[in-house]
């Protein structure tokens, strides 16, 4: 199957992309390659970045923090208007789950490339998403909403302990507690409903059983408003406090009648929303009880997009662009095929020996492998900065292989040939991961990665 069935076609011809570092420089080739102009918008802090170079033009929209330039909506849709783009590509991460961002675009007369603002509310909404799963029989996790700490705990004991006390307003691993036991949930409720306020402007939190031993599984969904296929599924697993750091497709070691029905049961889900764009909807499985439950729905494209691409051969971004003008999806579910084995992993700027501490500074080299097979995104290059307001995140190493040991071992071997110097990273980190036993043999769950830097610790201390 190839991608440029997705040709873009219509009144794009030229796209501001809303966003920074590698998911920036990945968009901007994609729109390269399709023969479209590129506006980005870049902080004082990135105006030298790889992908200011790339750019057909660049506009300066504020200061180095993300609140004062990359989060101002104003600002941004009027470079775009400014700079006569038709359309906005906002990336992951800022303002790409904003439904004022994409209502702002569509006021404006600006193609969000994205789904719709009301979709993108009602998915943000975590009660609402927990809704909207019942509704298209998609199973959830035993709880629900709970207004005071009395309600919590006579929800807690209903469903038993251990339990996640979560905001409303929450995602991506932020707006968690974990409660043990009643003393736990009292000790935690207030906090929780407090922070949450302050994270995300809404104070309301719910409370969920807490699966001892899971395995995150998500599955890419593709909508153009009508139709709805999947494009198979990825395991993101390996944690750390609910930031990933290692993501594959397929999920290996899945039963294939869950598979089956982790797919089956994300194609309703979007479909009952009609749901425009790429999507990824993830779910937990629970290893002892050999069932899944839906976890949250993300409206936009996902950082562990490329191992998708690498089995499929979909190119997500031109999709995306696709279906934001209004065209049909040039495929059916049986065209969807999945091929091979992908897995990634994210090279972080921080220091794994120091309890991950961020190391920002200037980068002296930066030397990624280029071979078949091996797949990098980044915006990494000899003399590039990386400034102290942003994710960590400075490359994706990505291997694809006929099997998944071949994909594990090629994906080694790039990450021992890969030199990135004058910053800390956690190469060396995600070099051990991949050969421990457990990881080697596929299917590790969330309490995995936790479990073995626990171990880690304390063989230090011991030597």
């Amino acid at each position: 199957m190839q991608a440029d069935q997705a040709a873009v076609q219509g009144p794009i011809r030229r796209v501001l992309v809303a966003n920074r570092g590698e998911i920036a420089v990945r968009v901007l080739r994609t729109l390269k390659r399709l023969g479209l102009e590129s506006v980005l918008v870049v902080s004082t802090a990135d105006r030298d970045s790889m992908g200011a170079q790339l750019a057909d033009r660049t506009v300066c929209i504020g200061p180095g923090r993300a609140t004062d330039s990359y989060l101002k909506i104003d600002t941004i849709v009027q470079a775009a208007l400014s700079t006569g783009a038709q359309a906005i590509h906002p990336g992951y991460g800022f303002l790409s789950e904003r439904a004022e961002f994409a209502r702002a675009c569509e006021d404006n007369h600006l193609v969000f490339i994205g789904p719709t603002a009301e979709q993108i509310e009602r998915v943000g909404n975590k009660l609402e998403a927990r809704l909207i799963a019942e509704k298209a029989n998609v199973p959830i996790t035993p709880g629900g909403p709970v207004a005071s700490l009395d309600e919590a705990l006579a929800v807690a004991d209903a469903i038993g302990y251990p339990v996640l006390i979560k905001a409303v307003g929450g995602g991506g691993g932020r707006g968690l507690k974990r409660a043990d036991d009643r003393d736990a949930l009292i000790r935690l409720f207030e906090l929780a409903s407090a922070e949450a306020l302050a994270a995300f402007g809404d104070g309301r939190v719910y409370i969920e059983c807490f699966v001892t031993q899971g395995r995150h599984v998500e599955v890419q969904v593709l909508g153009d408003g009508q139709s709805v296929i999947h494009l198979g599924d990825r395991d993101c697993s390996v944690q750390r406090r609910y930031q990933k750091l290692v993501e594959e497709a397929p999920a290996p070691n899945l039963p294939d009648a869950m598979r089956a029905d982790l797919h089956a049961a994300a194609v309703r889900f979007a479909q009952y929303i009609g749901y425009r764009s790429a999507g990824t909807i993830e779910f937990l499985v629970d290893v002892q009880r050999d069932q899944f439950y839906f976890l949250e729905m993300n409206a936009r494209i996902q950082v562990e997009h490329p191992v998708t691409e690498l089995v499929t051969g979909i190119d997500l971004v031109q999709a995306q662009l696709a279906v934001a003008q209004g065209h049909a999806l040039p495929w059916t579910q049986s065209d969807v095929r999945v091929t091979g084995h992908a897995i990634e992993c994210r090279v972080n700027a921080e220091d794994s020996d120091r309890d991950f501490q961020p190391s920002p500074g200037r980068v002296n080299a930066a030397q990624f492998p280029l071979r078949s097979g091996i797949r990098i995104d980044t915006h990494m290059q000899a003399g590039a900065m990386i400034p102290p307001f942003y994710d960590s995140m400075i490359a994706k190493v990505i291997a694809y292989g006929g099997t998944r040991d071949e994909a594990r071992r090629a994906l080694a071997e790039a990450l021992n040939d890969t030199v990135i110097s004058g910053v800390k990273t956690n190469i060396a980190l995600h070099l051990d991961v991949l050969n421990t036993p457990e990881f080697t043999e596929g299917g590790v769950d969330t309490g995995f990665l936790g479990r073995y830097l626990a171990d880690r610790t304390a063989m230090a201390h011991e030597g």
